[in-house]
């Protein structure tokens, strides 16, 4: 895309009554001021988490990384995953990160781990790429709670979908395409900051939220974004194609593992905020509340959905260690103010034709950090917030779902009818992937082998969503039931294999519409959407509109646009009756507002 005082460095631990911390929708005990301790034990993590502190020789530690590396560069589809994890110090070393693969800091603040050298991902061959090399498929990989002073000119992060950084600190300059204008289809960037310049250079879109750009931000495809973002671009789709929210309007940011003073391993669990501008960790922020890693199950994947179940009827929290899990039936969450935290990008994976995961209609659930992976037995829901008849308010305290990543067909032939349900009322969404396979192991992908209807549908009234990446599912791509949603920021492309215009025909025209707003739906409001088409089996397939929604003032459309990126046919109109053909060959058609 200046390390504070050293006084504002330190965790701020929340001394409170147990009346405040419920108010805060947190359970009693929840970061309340104790003695100083000796360090605990250190928790087991299992084989795939690697927890290096400053007196761990660096040969040590580069070599970790770099095995990890080589063995997950190409791993597209397969089942590792590894988390590393540094203590509060210095480091000279280069992370390079392959597929399944995070890299955090256990600060309290993202200084507290300084990383002189890199944390980087690089482009990959490609030789439909005009410059031999793309990010088109750098997915799932992650960089979290830590700084960067690069070594070499810039800290490279070249990431397509499901590559989150959040809470980082690029003490020089930040780019963000493979190199030499090779393609890349990104990003997200929440809650942290860029000293230098951020190069987008061919990042085809992306979004950054709640963030500090310390110097300019340069270029952009088609679609970039900048929620509650200091320093952000100037507003001025779809020329230069920055669509620019001056705050966010409701966010609380993702939970973080991190060890405290004493030694300490906790889950931070940071607070609901409105209206909100930069990261939450600049000087003069509020402390955060944290809960002791002691008060969750740590999973691993040889633990059964009922052990894990068990523990979750119990009041635990969950801390899913890397790797695969396969369930029976599905993770069930029934207790308010639950967390569940992924790490190192650990995959739920359905086995049965149940959900991987269900959500009562409690107050502040949290689930962060986790992909799901349809199954052979097709599935109705594979993550569902809420039950269908859900009405409570959870506006003081809402569910949250951040980096969760759905994928069909891959690594397997799954199905699954609708990836995301969305049934309770105020939940925050936050940077999702669904995503039914164009590409994978042989005999997973195809019209009839992959089937997915729909990504995301919103059922529940006052859900906000920033960062919605759906593609390639068979029928609307985004379904929005409910009223007064936000989404700020869609990315989109439609499915590639429609194999004829009969087998692709809706109940509102040729083709189906990515972001339906239902008939009737009276209040709705989006920004910076970006559908594309790219039909590649050789026939004329059409797309009435990518974009269709009823036509009233109380749902509004800001900076929408489609393209035409290869193969046949394309879209006819952006919004409704807005906007031009993108049919044939290369074209844009923007629309800034609408109605």
């Amino acid at each position: 895309m200046r390390s504070p005082d050293p006084s504002r460095r330190r965790f701020l631990t929340l001394t409170a009554s147990a009346a405040s911390l419920t108010a805060l929708g947190l359970p009693a005990g929840a970061a309340v001021a104790s003695p100083p301790a000796r360090p605990t034990e250190e928790p087991d993590l299992g084989p795939h988490v690697h927890v290096f502190d400053p007196s761990t020789p660096v040969a040590e530690i580069q070599s970790t990384l770099d095995q990890i590396f080589t063995a997950q560069e190409h791993n597209e589809m397969g089942s590792d995953r590894y988390a590393v994890l540094f203590k509060p110090g210095r480091y000279e070393v280069d992370a390079r990160l392959g597929y399944y693969t995070t890299v955090a800091g256990l600060g309290s603040h993202p200084d507290d781990v300084e990383i002189h050298g890199a944390v980087r991902v690089v482009g990959q061959p490609d030789p439909n790429s005009p410059a031999g090399i793309s990010a088109l498929t750098n997915f799932w990989r992650s960089a979290e709670n830590l700084a960067v002073t690069p070594t070499d000119w810039s800290n490279q992060w070249a990431v397509s979908q499901a590559s989150p950084m959040r809470r980082v600190h690029v003490k020089g300059v930040l780019w963000l395409e493979p190199g030499n204008g090779g393609y890349s289809s990104g990003g997200f960037i929440a809650d942290s900051k860029v000293d230098g310049i951020t190069i987008n250079g061919s990042q085809q879109q992306w979004l950054t939220r709640d963030s500090e750009l310390g110097g300019e931000w340069t270029n952009g495809v088609w679609n970039q974004v900048f929620s509650g973002v200091i320093g952000a671009p100037a507003q001025g789709f779809p020329d230069p194609p920055y669509t620019t929210l001056p705050t966010s309007p409701v966010i609380r940011e993702k939970p973080y593992l991190f060890v405290d003073d004493a030694g300490r391993w906790r889950v931070a669990v940071p607070r609901l905020r409105r209206d909100t501008a930069g990261t939450t960790w600049a000087a003069g922020g509020a402390p955060t509340p944290s809960l002791p890693l002691t008060d969750f199950f740590v999973a691993r994947p040889t633990d059964t959905a009922k052990r894990i179940n068990a523990e979750l009827a119990r009041g635990r929290h969950l801390l899913l260690t890397p790797g695969v899990y396969r369930l029976d039936r599905a993770l069930r969450v029934r207790r308010p103010n639950t967390v569940v935290l992924g790490l190192g990008m650990p995959s739920l994976a359905p086995a049965t034709g149940d959900a991987a995961l269900r959500i009562e209609d409690v107050d502040g659930v949290r689930v962060a950090g986790v992909l799901v992976d349809a199954g052979p037995v097709e599935s109705e829901v594979l993550v569902e917030v809420g039950g269908r008849h859900s009405n409570q308010s959870h506006a003081a305290n809402p569910i949250s779902l951040q980096d969760v990543f759905f994928r069909i067909g891959g690594p397997s032939a799954g199905r699954a009818e609708t990836s995301l349900v969305v049934n309770s009322r105020h939940t925050l969404i936050d940077n999702i992937w669904a995503w039914r396979g164009d590409h994978g192991r042989p005999g997973t992908i195809g019209w009839d082998v992959n089937t997915a209807a729909t990504g995301v549908v919103v059922n529940g009234d006052d859900v906000t969503a920033y960062g919605l990446f759906v593609e390639h599912y068979q029928r609307w791509q985004t379904i929005w039931n409910g009223e007064r949603g936000r989404t700020v920021f869609y990315q989109s492309e439609l499915p590639y294999d429609p194999p004829s215009q009969a087998a692709w025909r809706s109940p509102t025209g040729e083709g189906w519409a990515s972001y339906q707003v239902a008939p009737h739906v009276r209040t709705h409001e989006a920004w910076g959407l970006g559908v594309y088409a790219y039909f590649n089996q050789g026939v004329d397939i059409r797309c009435d509109r990518a974009v269709e929604a009823p036509r009233r003032a109380g749902v509004r459309f800001h900076d929408a646009i489609t393209v035409f990126l290869n193969g046949s046919g394309g879209i006819e109109r952006t919004i409704n009756e807005a906007g031009t053909p993108v049919v044939g060959s290369y074209g844009t058609s923007p629309v800034v507002s609408y109605p």
